[in-house]
């Protein structure tokens, strides 16, 4: 035990580190110059232009380049591997039942091809970027990209078993090539893509970017690429419904401590699940930092509580998970 006066002096350091570090997330999100929540990714329902059946033009995106090993006299041109389509109405057999507004857009399992937007690509209609797509990496969020999938079966042969589609975050070099920052690659497994008739959502996750990532204030940009080797080539994707979003770091406020344990609130956006982090030296790697827990941010305030902190100092942080 020890007297009120030697707690106070012995917890004031720990107090006041974790407020710095309170401070700097706080820093963090109020530096930020777009609210968290969802980005606009044009036309990224594919719904433009309208289409009364199918279109092998569509607004916004910009297709991969045809490779020199294409061959259009043996199989026809490049531009055919991607376009978009009307949802049948209700009751038809290829009716897809969570399409999101009237089309999709598909993608033949051809190697190379894939449909990508930046603040510097172009569409079929516009020779010069737009700079419509404008969103940037910004510190103190993290960002999430959905894409809605399924494995076609109306035309052509029927894919093979693992032909797989990469989903990818970038941003743009100084010689404007694509710097993957996170990517997800789908592989087609008859378990899993059980319908062709409802879009299964697969995600891209970018943890929350720090000042001195390589891709910080970079402009944000989407790829979906066909990644299959052409041993296992043929097939197409459908797909629908691509959505980015992003989410402000937690901050941890109102810190107490009282009989060896030290509580403070856990703020967010409402309904995140994030785990919480502990260590005496705030120098080390986070992957060694001590997890006490994960909480699920129900109404974007969560009081946490630390029932072990009988330690001179210690830091803390809220970590998002996927």
């Amino acid at each position: 035990m020890f007297d009120a006066a030697n707690r106070e002096r012995k917890l004031r350091p720990w107090l006041n580190r974790l407020l710095v570090r309170t401070c700097w997330i706080l820093l963090l999100a109020r530096s930020a110059t777009l609210h968290a929540g969802p980005i606009n990714v044009p036309n990224g329902s594919f719904e433009l232009p309208t289409t009364f059946f199918v279109s092998t033009i569509f607004d916004s995106w910009q297709r991969t380049p045809q490779p020199g090993w294409w061959n259009e006299n043996a199989t026809g041109p490049w531009t055919n591997l991607f376009g978009i389509f009307k949802n049948p109405t209700p009751g038809d057999n290829d009716h897809i039942d969570n399409c999101d507004g009237n089309q999709a857009a598909w993608l033949f399992a051809n190697p190379d091809a894939g449909l990508f937007q930046d603040y510097e690509s172009v569409d079929w209609n516009d020779p010069a970027p737009t700079h419509a797509f404008d969103a940037r990496f910004e510190p103190g969020k993290a960002y999430r990209l959905k894409v809605g999938l399924i494995v076609g079966t109306n035309a052509g042969p029927p894919m093979l078993e693992g032909v797989t589609l990469t989903l990818s975050l970038y941003h743009l070099d100084e010689a404007s090539n694509r710097i993957a920052v996170a990517t997800t690659v789908v592989t087609n497994t008859q378990s899993v893509f059980t319908s062709p008739n409802h879009f299964l959502d697969y995600e891209v996750n970018v943890p929350t970017v720090k000042p001195g990532d390589p891709w910080a204030e970079k402009k944000i940009g989407v790829m979906i690429l066909s990644t299959v080797s052409k041993e296992l080539a043929g097939g197409y994707w459908d797909v629908d419904n691509v959505r980015l979003s992003s989410i402000l770091s937690p901050t941890l406020l109102s810190p107490v401590y009282t009989n060896h344990q030290f509580q403070f609130v856990v703020q967010s956006e409402p309904g995140l699940v994030l785990e919480i982090l502990a260590c005496t030296n705030a120098s080390i790697p986070f992957a060694n930092w001590l997890s006490l827990g994960t909480v699920t941010n129900v109404t974007g305030n969560i009081p946490f509580i630390d029932t072990s902190a009988n330690f001179d100092q210690r830091f803390y942080q809220a970590r998002l998970l996927p």
